[in-house]
């Protein structure tokens, strides 16, 4: 486990501490595993070497192990009870009290082609990816408690999934993928001077390819489980590494950073050798 002083306020999300509370009363309550996902996931991981998050959030994810469709409406029974409303979404209920949304993804069994079908206007909400890499989740301690979330490699592979899904909506998730390849170098120096030294250059020694490397040697643990889940990366970094004028990855990253086109391509490239070498 990776514990450490970290506090709710730390987060910058108002009132995480009192919706968390909920939520992990509900989900012992029915006996349901669950792992914090998503932008706060992140932010708590970065807490972990002290780098504050850089942008807040009014939206909580979290994933849920369950077998069925009945389980998943017994758990939102629960949230209405402790006064939270159903959004048109099915998986996301909000807290008037707190302002602020909660998302709960369901996934395991309940998967049918890696999408919850929850009912006729809502049946496409794609969970590919969360068996794979909340099978060995990070355990960390923020003040009382220990939250499960995915590990960084994993986050990076959620949030390419995510945004292929919907790349006009969460041009962050593509911010937040270069937030973890700028720290991770750092935040894994001996294992990496260890572990990975046969891909350190004789010259021209950059951090960052280095750092996107190692991140998509680790995230190939997570592909070689599901086929499907490995055509959706990969398909989806070839394309972005085709043409170096119409790659929006490496738009987005060289606007975010300021670095040039093929700065950003041969970045997205080191992550995609990572994968496949």
């Amino acid at each position: 486990m990776n514990s450490s002083n970290q506090t709710y306020k730390e987060l910058s999300i108002p009132y995480f501490n009192e919706v968390f509370d909920i939520i992990d009363e509900i989900m012992n309550d029915h006996n349901i595993p669950y792992y914090l996902i998503g932008v706060s996931a992140m932010s708590l991981e970065l807490l972990k070497k002290g780098i504050k998050p850089c942008r807040g959030t009014k939206d909580i994810d979290f994933a849920i192990m369950i077998s069925s469709i009945n389980e998943f409406e017994k758990l939102s029974e629960s949230f209405i009870k402790k006064g939270f409303n159903k959004a048109k979404a099915p998986w996301t209920f909000f807290s008037d009290t707190y302002n602020i949304a909660v998302d709960i993804l369901p996934f395991g069994k309940i998967e049918e082609h890696d999408t919850i079908q929850f009912n006729k206007r809502y049946t496409d909400l794609h969970v590919l990816g969360f068996k794979e890499i909340l099978e060995n989740p990070e355990k960390v301690q923020i003040e009382e408690k220990i939250v499960n979330i995915p590990p960084l490699p994993g986050m990076i592979i959620l949030k390419l999934v995510a945004w292929s899904d919907r790349p006009e909506e969460r041009d962050n998730d593509l911010k937040d993928i270069i937030l973890i390849i700028e720290n991770y170098f750092n935040f894994n120096f001996d294992e990496i001077v260890e572990f990975h030294n046969d891909i350190f250059p004789e010259n021209d020694f950059d951090q960052l390819k280095i750092a996107a490397e190692v991140l998509g040697r680790k995230s190939k643990k997570y592909l070689i489980k599901s086929e499907l889940l490995s055509n959706r990366i990969v398909t989806l970094l070839k394309k972005n590494l085709t043409d170096i004028n119409e790659s929006k990855i490496a738009k987005e990253w060289a606007i975010t950073k300021n670095w040039n086109m093929e700065y950003a391509i041969n970045l997205l490239n080191a992550f995609y050798k990572g994968i496949t070498e």
